[in-house]
């Protein structure tokens, strides 16, 4: 029998029932005999994974008969028997760190659409920003997934913006760019970690994709300098609000900067001469 499990009757078969608590919910379902502490956790996740805010830190625990409340799941804890646990989120506060690296960072490049080049304030900078940081991206082979709000009625990306390269192109009509398609390409990719998100427009789209990805637990960079809104108050509004909820706020000096690290990196140069040829600065940064 697993420690602290309550004494219950061995379940039958190779699978074991448990019944997953998390805050006022009680979930009956069952994991793998043998099951450990981390297919606990994906089950978890799998049921509650749209309540549970994953900068947190949780302990999982057992509900032990013997003291007639809950433990903490004893050390190599097996499920091998009928038992009952539940998720407690800790309360600390974790601190983003915000480190990039090439092997664990993609960028998203969000409707940068002709359509939208008379309405977006400071758009020509966008896109100059924005192509100097996917010419960084194929520097250093970083993986790029581009969408495209419906193509149909506004247009493909811009023609100033090269995509040569590009992982994913894809069309949407939702708001965020986390789609099917694009949760499978991450998938593809392994270790990624960070999201290099820019576009528009950022009280929109922008901030419904930065909400979502911190969601499935990806750390986010909002490039300020490629990202922008038809109304600078919506933008500025939104930047404050994702900078409070973890979400760094930066600019594509910084990115590129950071993920070449060292003067020494082999690509070094190519990036400084990107940055070298950036666009005049416009008001975008004055209004963060």
């Amino acid at each position: 029998a697993a420690p602290g499990s309550g004494g219950c009757a061995p379940a039958g078969g190779g699978s074991v029932p448990v019944l997953f608590c998390f805050s006022v919910f009680a979930r009956p379902s069952s994991v793998p005999h043998g099951a450990g502490y981390e297919l606990l956790i994906q089950k978890f996740l799998s049921l509650y994974g749209d309540q549970i805010d994953m900068h947190r830190k949780f302990v999982v625990q057992l509900f032990a008969e013997e003291w007639s409340q809950y433990i903490d799941l004893p050390k190599g804890f097996l499920v091998n028997e009928r038992c009952k646990v539940r998720l407690v989120p800790l309360q600390i506060q974790i601190t983003t760190l915000g480190n990039l690296t090439p092997s664990s960072t993609v960028f998203f490049c969000c409707d940068m659409q002709e359509r939208f080049r008379p309405a977006i304030k400071y758009f020509g900078d966008i896109i100059s920003v924005g192509q100097r940081l996917l010419q960084g991206a194929r520097l250093l082979g970083i993986p790029v997934i581009v969408t495209e709000q419906y193509p149909k009625g506004l247009g493909s990306t811009v023609q100033e913006i090269d995509l040569t390269g590009a992982k994913l192109v894809v069309p949407k009509t939702k708001f965020s760019m986390v789609l099917p398609e694009v949760e499978a390409a991450l998938a593809e990719i392994p270790g990624v970690r960070s999201i290099v998100l820019f576009g528009v427009e950022t009280h929109v789209c922008i901030q419904q994709t930065a909400l979502e990805l911190i969601g499935r637990g990806l750390e986010v960079h909002i490039v300020a300098d490629a990202t922008s809104s038809r109304s600078m108050m919506d933008r500025m509004f939104a930047l404050e609000r994702l900078a409070r909820t973890g979400i760094i706020v930066t600019t594509s000096e910084a990115i590129l900067l950071q993920l070449v690290a060292d003067k020494e990196h082999p690509k070094f140069k190519e990036i400084q001469n990107l940055i070298k040829a950036s666009a005049p600065e416009s008001g975008l940064l004055s209004k963060v």
